[in-house]
């Protein structure tokens, strides 16, 4: 269902009715893994009763009619991250196997129908930049900028909620092609095999290439900068320059980066808050990021801060090569 729904922008004690999922900057693996964590705890197991879209088109991958009769009557089995993107599974419930038949052939008859396998499908949200997903009650304003609102059979609903309209929303048929593949491999499960296979005999930056998102999928600016730090390597480093050693140390650093920030809950460097409504704690352990001219917390020199394919990237001259 589309629509021009009012939607005044939600402020004040009013704000306590969400569980709110928010970053400025495009959320990166470790915020979107404590997203779809805390919204898996609260909706998981609850059924999509309707679906109300907006009339904007531009946060919509999928055809707005598509994801309402997808969405609508099926159960979410779980909520998941892949890659930067959050995945709802849904389910819906199989028909009841049919009693005995009495038509058709003699050989048939007497015999129970077995029931239809379940529907399946998944529900892909991309947050963009300002984009929320809210678990809310139905009192509860509705805040501008409201793309969708799903209600639950609990009672409560699902908003997405993006100002500047650069997250997107698509519906995925799993029993057409199978589950939904971002691209790129899975940082935290890529064997250091593949991940220096990853790597080997590129010529462009290693910074370019750990944002590669056709490489690895979810790593973003902060924890690329913060996994060269810990494995001694400059952002402008060609790839191809780096050694077996090397790239086994950045293995580890990607991973101990990516786990250590999960385990905080992301970086509230900008308003980013997790599903429940707290802010994430890594950016207290930012070693570079962020940290232009102030002493590495190493050997006291002080953080550079450079332009690299348009994106800043923060590092130590010393501890770095």
């Amino acid at each position: 269902m589309r629509g021009d729904r009012t939607a005044p922008r939600l402020d004040g004690p009013e704000a306590r009715h969400h569980t709110s999922c928010i970053l400025n900057s495009v959320p990166e693996l470790p915020e979107v893994e404590t997203i779809a964590r805390g919204l898996d705890k609260r909706v998981a197991g609850d059924t999509v009763e309707s679906v109300w879209i907006g009339s904007r088109k531009q946060p919509l991958k999928s055809p707005a009619g598509v994801i309402a009769s997808t969405l609508e009557g099926k159960s979410i089995v779980r909520v998941h991250r892949a890659g930067k993107h959050i995945v709802f599974d849904l389910e819906e419930e199989a028909p009841a196997a049919k009693g005995p038949t009495k038509k058709g052939r003699p050989a048939d008859r007497g015999k129970t129908r077995p029931a239809a396998s379940p529907q399946t499908a998944q529900w892909i949200v991309h947050l963009g930049m300002t984009g929320r997903m809210v678990v809310s009650e139905p009192a509860a304003e509705i805040a501008k900028h409201t793309h969708l609102i799903a209600k639950l059979a609990s009672g409560r609903e699902l908003r997405f909620i993006d100002p500047r309209m650069f997250g997107k929303l698509s519906v995925h048929l799993q029993s057409e092609t199978g589950g939904f593949d971002p691209g790129g491999v899975e940082p935290l499960e890529v064997s250091e095999e593949r991940f220096r296979a990853l790597f080997r005999g590129r010529k462009t930056p290693i910074k370019s290439a750990l944002l590669n998102q056709k490489l690895l999928r979810g790593v973003g600016n902060i924890y690329a900068d913060e996994s060269l730090f810990r494995a001694g390597l400059r952002p402008r480093r060609r790839a191809a320059t780096i050694t077996r050693e090397q790239l086994n140390k950045l293995h580890r650093a990607v991973q101990e980066v990516l786990r250590e920030a999960i385990a905080l809950g992301g970086s509230s460097i900008s308003d980013y808050v997790d599903a429940d409504g707290e802010e994430g704690f890594f950016q207290l352990q930012h070693r570079v990021y962020g940290r232009e001219g102030q002493p590495c917390l190493v050997c006291t020199t002080a953080i550079r801060r450079v332009v690299l394919a348009g994106r800043s990237s923060h590092y130590c001259a010393k501890c770095q090569k």
